[in-house]
Formats: structure tokens, C-alpha cells, sequence
């Protein structure tokens, strides 16, 4: 799990504080458990030390201290209770104590004698010899004439601390199945609450220039999810309308375009037909002838490129052998290539089939490779292979040109680019082709991407995706 995403974070977050909760929980159970019980049986004797003052000392001279005796082994039994009983007077001297516990854990004999006189009450914790915790409370008692006795009474402490030691045995094998929950609950709880924002994720990956008017589902939440993709959608449609007010500038502008060509194009051809004509004349007008030719291509692919971003090669989708159709092209430009004495090869030895506007593929193969034939020098070759990797049809064009200058290639794909401009005119070029491949590639789910050296040639790579299975292919045409 990547460790900065927002799911980790809120993920250790709640963990976090559920198991601090939790410890704090804990700490609290155990501190205050300690303190009743303790509280409890300190509260206990110290009952149990005003009980045998008030209702044996009190008339202890005239019972005597055998029935004083007598009466505390019957009420309170300290033998068997686990409990310690201690009276002295004043002087230090010792009236009564009682005997060793059955199970010996408290022998009175090992408890030492009170340190200082006590006024009222005392408490005082006493680790015996035998390393047992002794929790005893003194209390003063006044019996007349003259008489003073301490009564100390004490209990075990080893009862809380069992109680204590098995709290805490409890809370240490909770814990890590509160920190077990804490981390699925957590899990469950910020997929459920990511579950939106993974769902416009989705769907953000899936929208582009062709889909524009498609928007992210809206999370019926009122919360800042739902604003945040309120305000992405917005956004979209500001941004679909800015690329329709662009498609309808291109395509009306070069709607527009074709027409004054066109008259201007007829009217020169009509001038040059006419008998006698200047020789002078008869070259600028053909000069012109040219130039009306060439603004002709430029609103032509600059119209091809207007439609392909509308969307208009969607529309015509059909399942054909690109692996076919790329060899049948390059049978075709043969011709053109021996004129500058280029060799062109072709590698489609197994059938490849994709899906999409087989006039607009062979558009892409034929401007690719009538790029390479135009800048591949005399002696030259390219070299034209068709295969399948990884789902994806795979279409290279690999010259041994003049090649691109480094610097170029992140600008071939744009339009208007050229690499040379002053070459580029020469050979007819306006920077239109690539845009128009890349434009295709796009427009059937592919890509386009080229490698090249200077003096070394170049090599573009046309994938798009494989056909699904089960659709019957197209006869394919083999016209230009």
C-alpha cells in the first residue's frame, strides 16, 4: 500500500485512535479498579479496628482480656480469614496478636512493631520477610483511666494485585484484536467513504477530446465531495464548450476556405488554356497554380483534422487486417519510392486485426510512409513490419533517413511544425501530417511515438487496439 496515499494515512489515523483509545481505556480501568479496591479494603479495617474498640475495649477491665480475646478469634477468626490482629497499650505493650494464618502467608510474629505512637488513624503498607504485601491501619483508642491501646488490622494485598495482574492479561490480549478491528474497520469505512472519489477517478480516466460530454457521477452526500465534483464537472463543460467553439472555428474556416480556392483555382486554369498566352504569364500563373494547390492540401487536412476531433471516424468503425492493409499501401507507394531510388519493405507475416475507419488507418500508414520517402536519401531503404503485443496491433515505419534533431521530437506531433520549414516547403509539406496520424491514433484508442537520430534515420510506432473476438472482418478495399 503506498504509505502517502490518503487511504494509508486515514487508514493508520483511525487505528491510531481507536488503539490510543483503547490504551487510555485501559490505564483509566486499571487505575481506578486499584484505587476501589484498595480503598475498599482499607475502609474494610479500618471498620473492623473502630468495631473491636468500641465493642470490646471499651469494657475491657471489667471483662478482662481472655473474653477479648475469645471474642475476636469467634467474630472475626483471623486465622482462617487471612487476617492480622494486633493490640498494644501505649507503653509498647503487647495485650493481644493474633496467631499465623493457616496457609501461613501472614505470621504476626514478622510484622514490625508500630514506629511512632498514632493520635487517630494510620495506614501503612508492610512487606513481609516472605515478601507478602500487608496492608494494615492503626487506630488510636482512648478506653478510660488512663488506658490508650493501638489496634492495628491487617489484610492481604495480594488478592487486589491477582485481580490487577489478570486486568491487565485481559487488556494485553485485547489489544490486538482491537488494533485488528481498527485497521478493518478503518479499511471498510474509508473505502466506503473513497468509494465516490474512486468512481470519479474512473470515470475521469475515461473522458477525453472525443467525450467531452460525458461528466463524473454526482455523490447524493450534500458534502464537500458532491461540491468538488460539481465544480469538475463545471469545469468540463466550460472546457467541452471551448473545444466546440474550436472544432466550429476550424471546420468554418475551412469550409469557407475551399470555396475561394476553388473559384481561384478555376479561373487560373482558365487563363492558362487560353491560346497564345505570355510565356511569362503562363509561368506565374502556374506558380500561382501551385500555391492554390497547396492551400488546397492544407484546408483539406486542416478540414480531416476538424472532423477526426468531432468525432466523425467513430461513426464509419468496422473490423479489418491492418497487417493487409499495411502491406497492400506499401505495394502501392512502391512506385513513388523507386522514383528516388528508396527500397520499401514489408514484414506482415500473420493476420492483425483491429477495429475502426479503414480509410483513416491507411491515412496513417500512407502519411507516414510518404514522410519517410520524402526524407530518406537516394540508396536508402524503409522497412515496414505489422504484428501484435500485448492486446495492442503494432504498426512500425523505420527508415535510414536524414533523421530528427533531438530538440524536435516533443514538437513533431504538433500542428504547423516542421522541422526544416524552408525544406519542408520545398517538398510540399505545411506540418499537417503527423497531426493528422496522431489525431487518427487518438481517435481509435491508440498512440503514435517515434525514436530517432540525427544522420541515423528514424522509427515510428503506431499501436492500436486489437479487434475484440467474435466480430466477422470487413473486405477490404484497395483503392488509394
Amino acid at each position: 500500500m503506498n504509505t502517502s496515499s490518503i487511504r494509508f494515512r486515514l487508514i493508520t489515523w483511525y487505528a491510531g485512535l481507536l488503539t490510543g483509545g483503547f490504551l487510555l481505556f485501559g490505564v483509566a480501568l486499571y487505575s481506578g479498579l486499584r484505587h476501589y479496591l484498595e480503598s475498599d479494603l482499607r475502609q474494610t479495617l479500618e471498620r473492623r479496628g473502630h468495631q473491636i474498640a468500641e465493642s470490646l475495649l471499651t469494657g475491657v477491665a471489667t471483662t478482662g482480656w481472655s473474653y477479648v480475646r475469645d471474642e475476636i478469634n469467634a467474630r472475626y477468626a483471623p486465622a482462617v480469614y487471612d487476617r492480622f490482629i494486633r493490640i498494644t497499650r501505649a507503653d509498647g505493650r503487647l495485650v493481644y496478636a493474633s496467631g499465623k494464618t493457616q496457609d501461613g502467608t501472614i505470621d504476626p510474629a514478622l510484622v514490625p512493631p508500630l514506629a511512632a505512637p498514632v493520635t487517630r488513624t494510620s495506614i501503612r503498607r508492610e512487606t513481609l520477610p516472605n515478601q507478602v504485601d500487608v496492608l494494615i491501619i492503626t487506630v488510636a483508642f482512648d478506653g478510660g483511666r488512663g488506658q490508650r491501646f493501638f489496634i492495628e488490622v491487617g489484610g492481604l494485598l495480594q488478592p487486589i494485585e491477582t485481580i490487577l495482574r489478570r486486568l491487565l492479561l485481559s487488556l494485553a490480549a485485547g489489544l490486538p484484536l482491537v488494533v485488528l478491528v481498527a485497521v478493518g474497520g478503518g479499511s471498510f469505512l474509508v473505502r466506503r467513504s473513497l468509494a465516490p472519489v474512486v468512481r470519479a477517478a474512473g470515470k475521469a480516466e475515461q473522458i477525453s477530446l472525443h467525450n467531452l460530454n460525458e461528466r463524473l457521477p454526482l455523490p447524493a452526500t450534500g458534502d464537500e465531495l458532491e461540491r468538488l465534483a460539481l465544480a469538475l464537472n463545471h469545469m468540463i463543460a466550460r472546457l467541452q464548450e471551448a473545444f466546440d467553439q474550436n472544432r466550429r472555428f476550424l471546420a468554418d474556416a475551412s469550409h469557407e476556405l475551399r470555396t475561394p480556392l476553388a473559384a481561384l483555382r478555376g479561373e487560373l486554369e482558365t487563363l492558362l488554356e487560353e491560346a497564345n498566352p505570355a510565356r511569362e504569364l503562363r509561368d506565374r500563373i502556374g506558380s500561382a497554380l501551385e500555391e492554390v494547390d497547396r492551400l488546397a492540401k492544407i484546408v483539406e487536412r486542416l478540414f480531416a483534422i476538424a472532423r477526426l476531433d468531432a468525432g466523425e471516424a467513430q461513426g464509419e468503425w468496422l473490423k479489418f487486417d491492418v497487417a493487409r492493409l499495411t502491406a497492400t499501401t506499401a505495394e502501392q507507394m512502391a512506385l513513388l519510392a523507386e522514383d528516388k531510388g528508396v527500397s520499401v519493405s514489408c514484414a506482415a507475416p500473420t493476420q492483425v486485426y483491429v477495429e475502426g475507419d479503414q480509410a483513416r488507418v491507411k491515412q496513417v500508414v500512407v502519411n507516414l510512409l510518404d514522410n519517410a520517402i520524402k526524407y530518406t536519401p537516394h540508396g536508402g531503404a524503409i522497412n515496414l513490419s505489422v504484428g501484435a503485443a500485448g492486446g495492442k496491433a503494432v504498426l512500425e515505419v523505420a527508415d535510414n533517413g536524414i533523421g530528427i534533431p533531438a530538440e524536435a521530437l516533443p514538437h513533431l506531433f504538433e500542428r504547423f511544425y516542421r522541422v526544416d520549414k524552408a525544406r519542408s516547403r520545398d517538398l510540399g509539406g505545411a506540418g499537417l501530417g503527423l497531426s493528422i496520424v496522431r489525431s487518427i491514433c487518438s481517435a481509435h484508442g491508440g498512440q503514435v511515438e517515434v525514436k530517432s537520430q540525427l544522420g541515423r534515420g528514424s522509427r515510428f510506432r503506431v499501436e492500436l487496439p486489437l479487434a475484440p473476438p467474435g466480430v466477422e472482418p470487413t473486405k477490404q478495399t484497395h483503392e488509394h
